[in-house]
């Protein structure tokens, strides 16, 4: 069975390949659901490991329906992984009512060729995940990363082996998978499982510091972006 790692740095990712992992998923942030990592962090991954290096190409955290200024970024980032030799990347478009942005999904697989293309979690806010399914198959998607449609992989797990059975492509569990679960997926026929494995460390005392951390910029349903009006107030003020 193959187990892929969602690593979030360098160390995280060398400690992916000594545990004996297949391949890996890069990304940054995961505590919200993860974006596009550096290149920096890709160049160095690509480096340092042996093991597959796959990149997940998502420029912002929220949702999946993405605006035109965001697929540009998109599509500048497969190609940037293109060059830096990585062997997959990890993506997916919705529309504004939950169905796979067909055209611009497509686009991506195709621009992404011939890296190993992995549809990611947006899978699970599809109303319809069979149909989808297929139609990811249509497109030449390789893999599907999923958790069932439910909070956890363990939860759909019915349903992440249902769907197996009616595609020739990989679904892979992924959300919650730990040492206590992971053996069920294999057990049901799945061929790949994905999890961090996270631990926390390298802690400081942080008593008596103001928080760098934003709660309001923690929004799924809306995306944040600098205001044109609020800027040039800004501007004039001082200028």
């Amino acid at each position: 069975m193959l187990v892929e790692v969602c690593a979030n740095s360098l160390e995280s990712a060398k400690n992916a390949e000594r545990a004996g992992a297949d391949r890996i998923e890069l990304c940054s942030e995961l505590g919200v659901g993860g974006i596009t990592p550096s290149a920096g962090l890709i160049q160095l991954v690509k480096k340092e490991l042996t093991i597959p290096v796959h990149v997940l190409i998502r420029p912002r955290g929220g949702h999946f329906t993405y605006s035109d200024d965001e697929f540009e970024v998109m599509k500048a980032d497969i190609l940037a992984c293109r060059a830096l030799g990585v062997h997959g990347v990890v993506s997916g478009i919705l529309m504004d009512d939950f169905t796979v942005d067909v055209e611009r999904t497509n686009a991506l697989v195709e621009l992404a060729k011939p890296m190993h293309f992995t549809f990611h979690r947006a899978v699970d806010w599809v109303a319809e995940p069979m149909e989808t399914i297929k139609q990811l198959e249509g497109m030449g998607v390789q893999t599907v990363l999923t958790s069932g449609g439910e909070p956890s992989a363990e939860t759909g797990i019915e349903k992440l082996g249902a769907w197996q059975q009616e595609t020739s492509m990989t679904i892979m569990a992924g959300g919650g998978v730990s040492p206590k679960n992971a053996s069920k997926f294999e057990e049901i026929g799945l061929r790949a499982i994905h999890c961090s494995g996270t631990s926390f460390g390298n802690r400081v005392d942080i008593e008596g510091k103001i928080s760098m951390n934003s709660a309001k910029h923690l929004v799924e349903d809306e995306v944040a972006v600098s205001n044109l009006e609020t800027l040039t107030s800004v501007v004039r003020a001082v200028k």
